[in-house]
């Protein structure tokens, strides 16, 4: 099979680097609801200020506090988390100006959604933002040589958080340069998609595709093949891969990827799965192709 010619020099990202300010998307602020009806008022959250969220976990707060392009309003820790914390942590916090203020696990329990598990540490910040992706191509420095492989991830409409944050998480783990997601239908920035990143989003730049066809076309024009990753193609991932610089492409949650996105792949490709259990969630899918695409050379 005929390979696309690759680029002459590898995009680079050194691992562990944080992110650009202006990589991520922004999420608008979104006031929490009002405690039920007819059973005990629920203790007022803190809201974030303008467009600013609460970002939870041991993580994801480290990895935040240890990026400098993330801005961060405010901070608020256990006694237990708070000894925990690294000078080197709360010096970030110092270096912006923030306070780290001392809460109970019932604060935060009150201040964060139900369920999320804080670990006695929260961050109110920003999000990052999003770059156009043909700025992000272009960005001094993508071109500098490396040896390894640039791998991207693109997202076709996946929607839930918690798996988006853990294809940021395995992006990180293996090596891919960056996670591109549409415009419309894409998940925003959370802190849910912090938590389950954990701390990958602000390693890890999550790029606004904009129209994701149209995208991938910018992509095979810089050298990149697109392979795309669907149950029902001809030959499993390692018979397909063509080598060379390459964008995975994943579908939404149950809906798989759109007539357009197929169209758009040079290549399509499915995981050797075997009945009765032949389909993965988008994020497990995610793992293991990435493991395929970049585990295996190391």
């Amino acid at each position: 099979m005929a390979k696309r010619k690759p680029r002459s020099q590898s995009p680079d990202r050194p691992a562990g680097r944080p992110r650009n300010s202006s990589q991520g998307p922004k999420r608008p602020h979104k006031s929490p609801g009002k405690a039920p009806t007819g059973g005990p008022a629920r203790p007022a959250r803190s809201p974030a200020r303008g467009d600013g969220y609460w970002l939870y976990g041991w993580h994801a707060a480290r990895a935040a506090l240890a990026n400098p392009a993330r801005a961060i309003l405010g901070a608020r820790a256990t006694p237990e988390a708070r000894r925990r914390l690294e000078a080197a942590a709360r010096a970030g916090l110092e270096d912006r100006g923030v306070t780290l203020d001392s809460a109970s696990r019932g604060d935060l329990d009150a201040l964060l959604p139900p369920g999320a598990v804080h670990q006695g540490l929260a961050l109110e910040v920003r999000p990052l933002a999003p770059p156009a992706l043909a700025d992000w191509l272009d960005r001094p420095g993508f071109d500098n040589p490396t040896g390894e492989r640039a791998v991207l991830v693109a997202l076709d409409q996946v929607s839930d958080p918690h798996n988006v944050g853990a294809v940021l998480r395995s992006a990180a783990a293996f090596g891919a340069l960056a996670v591109l997601a549409p415009r419309h239908g894409q998940a925003p920035e959370t802190g849910a998609l912090a938590k389950a990143a954990s701390g990958a989003l602000d390693l890890v730049p999550y790029i606004d595709a904009g129209n994701l066809a149209r995208a991938l076309g910018l992509l095979k024009q810089r050298g990149f093949w697109i392979l795309g990753l669907a149950g029902d193609a001809d030959r499993e991932l390692a018979a397909a891969d063509p080598g060379g610089p390459l964008v995975l492409v994943l579908g939404g949650e149950g809906k798989g990827l759109r007539r357009l996105t197929r169209e758009a792949c040079d290549l399509m490709a499915r995981l050797p799965t075997r009945p009765p259990i032949d389909q993965l969630n988008v994020s497990n899918a995610a793992a293991v192709a990435l493991y395929e695409l970049l585990g295996r050379e190391r």
